[in-house]
């Protein structure tokens, strides 16, 4: 049975339990749960209580991207997950993108998440944006990220061809991880919300709104071109 590497950074985080809590409750059985302390020293109670259960790795802190590297060059499942330590998995996360990935033989998959406030409460609707029409599906990831990375499950080969998160983007590594996908596999997606994204005063995506943006325009003028010329060759394939 193919194993799955879900891989959780934890930096000071106080919902990491309940992270570490929805990756226990997969209903698919052969899971590995990669804890990586990316430094912290608040919080780390509610992580070594579960050290038998889970891989538990302490590093200096360095940024989600680089505790991810850090994660993967532990993993040793076929495929790759990736959960923040503040978010939520539904139960069949794992086994409903697995099935779906084996029966269609692709590499990279994503869901529509729901929003959750500091006490896990959902605060919105299913939220996922996906075109089947890959021109426009380049075309929309050009203008910004859409792809929520806690909803992502890919094939660890994916790595070997692309490459790992780059740590020079603290914020919007998964944006740029996925500029290279891209560039080698379709992104499939299963309409389903299967991820619960807490929304909470003190995530990064509030706290360096300034960063984010400008990491975001570095990336898109990074794949500016490469992306048009694919954008272009879909357009005429389909003429």
């Amino acid at each position: 049975m193919e194993k799955v590497s879900i891989i959780i950074p934890f930096y000071n985080c106080p919902y990491v339990d309940q992270a570490i809590e929805s990756a226990l409750q997969q209903t698919y059985p052969n899971i590995e749960i990669i804890i990586v302390n990316d430094g912290s020293t608040q919080y780390t109670d509610k992580v070594k209580k579960y050290s038998e259960k889970i891989k538990y790795i302490e590093k200096e802190n360095g940024g989600t991207a680089t505790a991810l590297n850090l994660g993967i060059k532990h993993a040793t499942g076929d495929y790759f997950s990736w959960l923040s330590s503040d978010d939520i998995y539904h139960p069949e996360k794992i086994a409903k993108q697995l099935s779906f990935m084996r029966e269609t033989q692709e590499n990279a998959v994503y869901s529509p998440v729901i929003f959750i406030d500091s006490k896990s409460k959902p605060t919105s609707q299913s939220t996922g944006v996906y075109y089947s029409d890959k021109s426009l599906f380049l075309s929309l990831l050009l203008t910004g990220c859409f792809i929520n990375g806690c909803s992502v499950l890919l094939k660890m080969d994916v790595f070997s061809k692309v490459g790992l998160f780059d740590k020079s983007f603290p914020y919007a590594h998964d944006y740029d991880l996925w500029m290279r996908v891209v560039q080698h596999y379709d992104f499939q997606y299963i309409n389903e919300p299967l991820v619960f994204y807490r929304v909470h005063a003190n995530m990064g995506t509030k706290k360096h709104v300034d960063v984010i943006n400008e990491e975001i325009r570095r990336i898109q003028g990074k794949y500016r071109n490469v992306l048009l010329r694919m954008i272009s060759d879909e357009r005429k394939n389909k003429n």
